[in-house]
């Protein structure tokens, strides 16, 4: 059998129960089966029983509950912004592949944040050299966009607006950097669109994009932006810090990885090398992501969608077949039964309407940044800082003997 999944015995041998246990875990939907081919045998996929090995575990330690938190685990704090359940993804209770089809990024920054749209208009745009713009240029799409936000967001002080008004003027900034050009008017989409000379199919396809990257929970680069918010720093900061976690290869940075992973897919030619491409990625961990539960090709697997990534399938199915590479897809689906994620659908994105590479990073960005202001004034309100604590596992210091006569520690030495 495939090392992708377990016989009934293996898996309840893994979880330490009975195989009727095992049957009962099924029918609560804890774990899933099915047929293997050809027999009447049943598999169960060996990522789901070792995820529910692991949260077993858990549930008997409670001390490594807190530790979990980090790690895909249990909720750490609340929030009224987005839900992921059941495969689906909602922003503020509306789904969010739903409003894809018809909102701007705008307007779904409005519903994050809870304000009318038309707050959302900065009293004036911000202020941006186009001279430096144009040096952005000079860099890669990853440090151009961190570089430059960060430097232009410093220099754009506006103390007197609302917090709607502020996070606008931060939008159409982010905008700008992605865009490099002066802010201009109308939403993000038609701005991008102007830049980088779009047809109308191209500039509602960035408009989907945006929307569906706008918000993912409790995601790394989205609590830095909330660390950073509770810590009292204003809202470019926190948008800042968004960016800089944003930038990893586990994050979105992973669309080099992916962009590799596709080009290397083309040269493999047919089905057999294709398969084997697919191997060695798997067995190399693709060490961009390693690490990531659930995650080991670049592009493919969610932790949060064992059953594919909605945003994905919502993009992908507007682009032509032609571009979505189906063929990479199909060997890797075959091989451990992982969708591709909204990463990978980005990378198709920039693909299919010839764009420079590192524009799927640029779109993510600037639809993110929508996030991250609504989890920074999210955080501020709550008036916490966040503080968690580590626990130490290092060298301890000596301890100290215990006949050493009493006074002798607190003992002062006062210099002359």
């Amino acid at each position: 059998m495939n090392d992708d999944w377990m016989t009934a015995e293996q898996a309840a041998r893994a979880l330490h129960v009975t195989r009727s246990t095992l049957y009962a875990y099924v029918s609560r939907g804890l774990v899933r089966s099915e047929q293997a081919g050809g027999t009447q045998q049943s598999r169960y996929r060996r990522q789901e029983v070792e995820r529910l090995a692991v949260e077993r575990e858990r549930a008997r330690k409670p001390a490594l509950v807190a530790r979990a938190s980090l790690d895909w685990g249990r909720p750490v704090l609340n929030s009224e912004l987005t839900l992921i359940e059941q495969g689906r993804l909602y922003y503020r209770g509306r789904d969010a592949i739903e409003l894809s089809r018809h909102a701007t990024l705008e307007e779904v920054a409005a519903l994050l944040i809870g304000c009318d749209p038309a707050e959302l208009v900065a009293d004036a745009s911000p202020r941006v050299d186009a001279s430096t713009l144009r040096a952005l240029a000079r860099l890669d799409p990853v440090q151009g966009c961190t570089a430059g936000f960060g430097w232009l967001q410093g220099l754009d002080v506006d103390t007197g607006s609302s917090v709607a008004a502020r996070c606008g003027r931060l939008l159409q900034l982010m905008t700008a950097v992605v865009a490099r050009r002066v802010p201009g008017r109308g939403p993000a989409h038609r701005q991008l669109a102007r830049a980088w000379r779009l047809d109308d199919r191209g500039t509602e396809l960035v408009r989907q994009a945006l929307v569906l990257c706008a918000d993912h929970e409790l995601n790394a680069s989205s609590f830095a932006a909330r660390c950073v918010a509770s810590t009292g720093a204003g809202l470019g900061a926190c948008v800042t810090a968004g960016l800089a976690a944003l930038s990893g290869a586990r994050h979105c940075g992973v669309t080099t990885a992916i962009e590799s992973l596709w080009d290397r897919s083309l040269a493999a030619g047919r089905k057999p090398a294709l398969a084997r491409l697919v191997d060695a990625s798997v067995a190399g961990g693709e060490a961009a992501i390693a690490g990531v539960p659930g995650q080991n090709i670049p592009g493919f697997g969610h932790p949060l969608y064992p059953d594919g990534d909605p945003r994905a399938r919502a993009l992908l199915a507007q682009l032509p077949r032609a571009h979505r590479n189906e063929r990479l897809m199909a060997a890797v689906f075959e091989r451990n039964g992982q969708h591709a994620s909204i990463d990978y659908a980005l990378v198709a994105l920039r693909r299919s309407l010839g764009l420079p590479q590192g524009h799927a990073y640029l779109v993510f960005a600037l639809g993110r940044t929508a996030g991250w202001l609504a989890h920074a004034i999210e955080q501020g309100r709550s008036d916490v800082l966040i503080r968690p604590r580590a626990a130490y596992v290092g060298e301890h210091p000596p301890r100290e003997p215990a006949d050493v006569p009493p006074g002798l520690p607190s003992r002062i030495i006062r210099r002359r």
